[in-house]
């Protein structure tokens, strides 16, 4: 009982750290990076999301991508604030997301990872060229900003518009996983055999997995697009599909807290080695690290306290 009221004020004490991080006054460099981190772990949660039915994905850039295009576009288009269009951006990539699925949700993981990864990059030579009248190509587009910097503290604005935006998609992630979708989930991945014989329509699952998934990466897409303000068919490039990925094998793979702690852990790194004037060598760095922690720590950074209460136990004994 006690470990579970322990465990149960983590998510409380990490929302509270949030809420307060803004007003530390740490400068609109540590803020920036900040709302860079909260996206990347949206788009992270989604990726890690899809994994919990059985399912991978190598392309995901290419949802995240869409998001950002349709929410740009629509928002140049129509006139409308950004708060809505991301929702539109991440409706659109979730609609794709589930003509995709469809398409090959019969494939085995790693099948439909080689899919996803060829759809990414079949989606950036369109926006590049073919779509180019509408897309800007290479050169790229502007897009709305998510809010106007003449707004006094605009950036701490931001940065809690997309700390709500975070926390209720890992709100609704935890709900999912909680309820018999998510047991559905659990069974799928385990072996789809069984849970074909106990009842569960593999289809319908995979399918929801994947709707839900690609709308996250879509919204957390159109949350970068509209922040940076301008959005290229870099967007689709296959290091934006390995990032949540990276994140969420470090953190933890099938985990909730294991994306948001593998982007927080490896961007962190990343920027303190970047300040020490580190280029060639933090590829090497980080490299190492994720090797370190695949050999030993299987299950992620998220199960290091419990490897080092293991460790003390021992040597009690």
């Amino acid at each position: 009982m006690k470990l579970r009221l322990k465990n149960n004020y983590r998510p409380i004490t990490a929302i509270l750290v949030a809420l307060i991080f803004p007003l530390l006054g740490l400068g609109n460099y540590i803020l920036n990076l900040a709302i860079i981190m909260l996206i990347f772990i949206i788009f992270a949660s989604s990726w890690n999301f899809l994994a919990y039915s059985g399912q991978a994905s190598l392309g995901h850039a290419a949802f995240f991508g869409i998001g950002a295009y349709a929410s740009t576009i629509v928002a140049r288009s129509f006139g409308l604030v950004p708060i809505i269009s991301i929702i539109v951006g991440g409706g659109v990539a979730a609609i794709i997301g589930f003509l995709i699925g469809l398409t090959c949700v019969r494939l085995r993981e790693w099948f439909l990872a080689m899919v996803t990864f060829g759809f990414a990059v079949i989606i950036q030579t369109i926006t590049a060229s073919p779509m180019s009248f509408l897309t800007g190509g290479w050169t790229g587009i502007s897009s709305p900003e998510l809010l106007s910097n003449e707004i006094p503290g605009y950036m701490i604005l931001e940065y809690y518009l997309t700390l709500i935006v975070t926390i209720a998609c890992i709100i609704c992630i935890y709900f999912i996983l909680k309820s018999r979708t998510g047991l559905a989930f659990v069974a799928i991945k385990e072996n789809e055999v069984e849970a074909r014989a106990a009842g569960v329509d593999l289809i319908k699952y995979k399918l929801l997995a994947f709707v839900v998934s690609t709308f996250m990466a879509g919204v957390a897409g159109a949350l970068e697009t509209h922040y940076f303000g301008y959005i290229t068919p870099e967007i689709f490039g296959a290091g934006i599909s390995f990032w949540p990925i990276i994140y969420s094998i470090l953190g933890g793979l099938g985990t909730i807290p294991g994306p948001i702690i593998g982007t927080v852990i490896l961007t962190i790194a990343w920027e303190s080695l970047k300040a020490i004037g580190l280029t060639y060598e933090m590829l090497i760095v980080i490299g190492l690290l994720l090797i370190l922690v695949v050999i030993f720590l299987p299950k992620g950074l998220v199960s290091l306290p419990d490897q080092l209460k293991r460790i003390r136990g021992k040597k009690l004994l």
